[in-house]
């Protein structure tokens, strides 16, 4: 049975997109993001081929993220960025040896109560703009006692994340920056700062560790500049194909609503996917997918399972076509753009209607 709509993860363009991380950040040890099923590409096959190719760390949002790794026998350092919920969770974090990031004050009070032996690595969040998570800045030197008080705790160390890195005009960034260093001045511990818009837009943000996400998966997360002047590779193409080519004459109209109305005799191809696979219905005839090399306009509202488009610069093309939804020569960002979003959005949008597959293991 042939699949409506694929998604094929390059996993040789996410290596690629290490390595320009590597490039960028030649000093500090890297912390590959792989929460929310890795941006959507796929969390174990993802998270297996960077553990191989040598990242110091993994980082998941939560306690079932890490499970589903752990699982899938993905060892190595994994912090659970949201830290622990409960009693539970803390218990589950020393025994799948996860770091935990630490982020408010009753977190503490659940590793305390698993006892003095309890041994587990923590991060301390700090708060330094961003105003999600994150222990004030004036906390520091309680934190700094907490390690005091409970000596089998292992300290990965200080982290905070930052606000505004993807707009390089935007000077909260260097002001992000100033804090975290203020609160911490002779205070010992590894720092980590940079998300991907830190690392290859603020050096100075690099510290000891970063922490890509999107940047691996070979989209920009700086605004402005495309993914490949900063040496990336898109690593998910997604692909449905054309069901039906019709021809309608001038006046004629398509879809919900009568949205669009030919201008003229014109050939309308209609491609099987919509917004019950994850394709933004905000894009409607403001986006283009490829086929056969050429870009061209949809036509029409993105319906649940559907779309129309315009096949007048293609009036040869015939049903079974492949259509590019994005991908490589046809960036996710443009899509992102014309539906008014961010690109993390449509790859975490996918739904399980999409047929995934990963190459190049």
């Amino acid at each position: 049975m042939s699949p409506r709509v694929v998604a094929t993860v390059d996993l040789g363009a996410i290596r690629h997109n290490l390595g320009q991380v590597r490039a960028k950040a030649p000093k500090a040890r890297i912390m590959a993001a792989v929460k929310a099923d890795a941006y959507g590409h796929g969390a174990v096959p993802v998270a297996r081929t960077l553990m191989a190719a040598g990242v110091d760390a993994l980082a998941v949002a939560c306690m079932e993220e890490a499970l589903v790794l752990r699982r899938a026998h993905v060892g190595g350092q994994m912090a659970l960025l949201e830290g622990i919920l409960s009693a539970e969770e803390a218990a589950m974090a020393v025994y799948e040896q996860l770091d935990v990031v630490l982020h408010d004050h009753w977190q503490i009070e659940l590793l305390h109560a698993l006892g003095p032996t309890a041994q587990i690595r923590v991060w301390f969040k700090i708060d330094t703009g961003m105003h999600r998570l994150g222990f004030p800045p004036e906390d520091v030197p309680r934190l700094c006692q907490a390690l005091v008080d409970h000596p089998r705790w292992q300290f990965a160390g200080w982290i905070t994340h930052l606000a505004c890195a993807d707009d390089l005009d935007d000077p909260f960034t260097t002001q992000q920056l100033a804090r975290f260093t203020a609160a911490l001045q002779g205070v010992p511990g590894p720092r980590s700062i940079a998300n991907s818009a830190g690392l290859l837009g603020w050096p100075q943000t690099h510290a000891d560790w970063v922490r890509p996400g999107l940047a691996l998966y070979g989209a920009s997360p700086i605004s402005g500049l495309p993914a490949e002047q900063l040496g990336l590779k898109p690593a998910m193409t997604v692909e449905s194909r054309l069901i039906a080519v019709r021809t309608f004459e001038a006046g004629e109209t398509l879809g919900y609503g009568r949205h669009f109305t030919c201008p003229e005799r014109m050939p309308v191809g209609v491609v099987a996917i919509g917004y019950a696979d994850g394709l933004p219905r905000a894009v409607s005839s403001r986006a283009e997918v490829g086929i056969q090399g050429q870009r061209l306009p949809l036509a029409g509202r993105v319906s649940m399972d559907m779309i129309t488009v315009d096949l007048r610069p293609l009036p040869h093309a015939r049903v079974g076509s492949t259509v590019q939804i994005w991908g490589p020569g046809l960036p996710a960002e443009h899509l992102a753009a014309a539906a008014n979003t961010i690109v993390y959005e449509l790859f975490c949008g996918l739904t399980q209607r999409v047929r995934f597959q990963h190459r190049n293991p």
